[in-house]
């Protein structure tokens, strides 16, 4: 019960369909084991709800809410649904990601640009912005945003989904050091190799190769046992982040990658 009776909400709880669990269904289930009550916010209702079909089997408590969080009208809305259902917002976690149609900088197009940079960076920037307010009101609250551990590392094809994350780990820090004297937290988690759907399905259809393939491929890029991580692996971190026992962390850029940051320095 590492987050008894805090209130939050997990920004990109349902996931995409597949075999495994993501990040954001991990990261909402995890914390309503803990204890938490938690406004589940997707931009697709339906599998924000099925996020809490799980929550609900296990005893846990939350709520669904419809948001896209590159509008800010949506962003403040949920701050305003959590408050107004629970009366605070103690944490936010951030989980909202896409990489469709990048490219190499050299022939990047400008629509998936543009496309990426509003939902990976500018959608992290105003989702913040609409509960920063009431966390500063309460002088406590704490904030973990999702990146990639494609911010510090090459990634072949890949341009505007580098800059996202860079700029979303800039982010952090920014809001770290300037929030600090409010109590309030912010981190952010630099996933590695992950075995979820959004990195399996989409990529091994998008190549036309089978699953087990793909993840074979991926497995042997991981220091660490030869084995990608989990969603859990990343809930866990955010977890820690989350709770008390990181009361004093805080503008830190976490990588939960099975050392594979340290191999490429």
């Amino acid at each position: 019960m590492r987050l008894q009776g805090k209130i939050g909400i997990v920004v990109g709880a349902g996931q995409t369909p597949g075999d495994t669990i993501g990040n954001g269904r991990a990261a909402a289930v995890l914390f309503a084991r803990e204890g938490a009550k938690v406004l589940l916010v997707d931009r697709d209702l339906a599998r924000a709800e099925e996020t809490a079909a799980v929550i609900a089997k296990e005893g846990g408590q939350s709520q669904c809410f419809a948001a896209d969080w590159t509008r800010a009208a949506d962003c403040k809305a949920y701050a305003k649904a959590c408050v107004d259902a629970w009366g605070r917002i103690d944490f936010l976690h951030n989980n909202v990601g896409s990489g469709t149609g990048d490219g190499p900088p050299e022939v990047v197009a400008e629509e998936p640009f543009d496309r990426i940079m509003q939902i990976n960076l500018k959608g992290c920037l105003l989702s913040c912005q609409a509960v920063i307010p009431v966390m500063r009101e309460q002088a406590s609250g704490t904030i973990v945003n999702i990146s990639s551990l494609a911010a510090v590392a090459y990634a072949p094809g890949l341009t505007a989904y580098k800059l996202s994350k860079i700029g979303m780990n800039m982010l952090g820090q920014q809001l770290a050091l300037g929030n600090a004297k409010y109590g309030i937290r912010v981190n952010t988690i630099m996933p590695g190799l992950m075995d979820t759907p959004m990195a399996i399905e989409g990529h091994a259809k998008a190549r036309n190769i089978p699953k087990a393939e793909l993840r074979a491929e991926r497995d042997k890029r991981v220091p660490l046992k030869a084995k990608m991580g989990t969603a859990w692996d990343v809930a866990y971190a955010a977890l820690f982040l989350h709770s008390d026992e990181s009361a004093f962390i805080t503008g830190v850029a976490l990588p939960v990658d099975g050392g594979q940051s340290a191999r490429i320095g």
